[in-house]
């Protein structure tokens, strides 16, 4: 259970899942420097208290680490509960925490691909259920989705779930947008392609991936702005780089067949063995 700490900051709240590091981690700092208040979430208390201690001495926020593995069921509700034993409400929500599993969906146990729907969609989908009533009692807030470039794509070997998961946190934010935005919520899905972050080295293609194009990467932080500046203005979908709009408006338009075949030949480098 959640200890009672009051907090007596006027200053906008935002929730960030996944802030450990990589994306999550630049949305903390974008956020803080635009004087939000910071509310991180992840497994990794060390990597959480030390960006949480930067943000405060940086920005002069009110920035405090909630440790909570999303993959475990109800993860949603401990993250929402800490929040408001501080007295505070969420004035944005950063759905970001994500992993990905790269060998084939019965190659590992149910349990990593149950936690796999946990961490992206059940909980990310619970915490928006969480703060979206007093966003809407307020007549404001911003949820940004992180979904990604695999959004657009269609099922390859290896990845089993993520274009599922990531397709849905997409239309997800339309939805949202759809019955929120008349009543003052701003909801974006940011869907980046390749980012320089450890998604790679934590699911073991980071050989592969670092054989790729140096010029397809993005940084977090260029990311993080093009989602920002997309939720500014009301953007619903925002796809961070020219080239990474291109080749999703090729998946939408080429035929399916001929999308799934250039796919599978170049996705491969990404599966691995069983």
């Amino acid at each position: 259970m959640a200890s009672t700490v009051f907090s007596s900051s006027t200053r906008p709240l935002a929730l960030v899942s996944g802030a450990s590091s990589g994306i999550g981690a630049a949305f903390a700092r974008a956020l803080a420097a635009r004087g939000y208040d910071l509310a991180l979430t992840a497994r990794r208390a060390d990597r959480l208290e030390a960006l949480a201690a930067e943000l405060s001495r940086a920005h002069g926020v009110e920035a405090f680490s909630i440790v909570q593995d999303l993959a475990a069921p109800e993860a949603h509700r401990p993250i929402l509960d800490a929040i408001a034993a501080r007295g505070r409400h969420v004035d944005m929500l950063v759905n970001n925490a994500g992993f990905s599993i790269a060998e084939s969906f019965a190659a590992v146990p149910w349990s990593r691909q149950q936690a796999f729907l946990m961490t992206l969609v059940v909980n990310a989908c619970g915490l928006a259920h969480g703060v979206i009533p007093g966003m809407a009692e307020r007549g404001s807030g911003r949820i940004i989705n992180v979904a990604s470039m695999a959004a657009f794509a269609p099922g390859v070997a290896g990845h089993s779930l993520y274009p599922g998961a990531k397709s849905l946190m997409l239309t997800f934010s339309q939805a949202l947008d759809a019955e929120y935005g008349p009543r003052g919520l701003k909801v974006t899905a940011v869907c980046p392609g390749f980012t320089q972050t450890e998604f790679a080295q934590a699911n073991g293609t980071s050989v592969a991936m670092d054989a790729s194009p140096r010029r397809l990467f993005q940084t977090p932080e260029a990311v993080v702005e093009a989602a920002l500046r997309a939720n500014d203005t009301g953007r619903v979908v925002v796809i961070p780089g020219w080239y990474n709009a291109l080749a999703a408006g090729l998946m939408r338009y080429l035929p399916a067949g001929l999308v799934r075949a250039i796919l599978m030949r170049a996705s491969a480098r990404y599966h691995l063995e069983d």
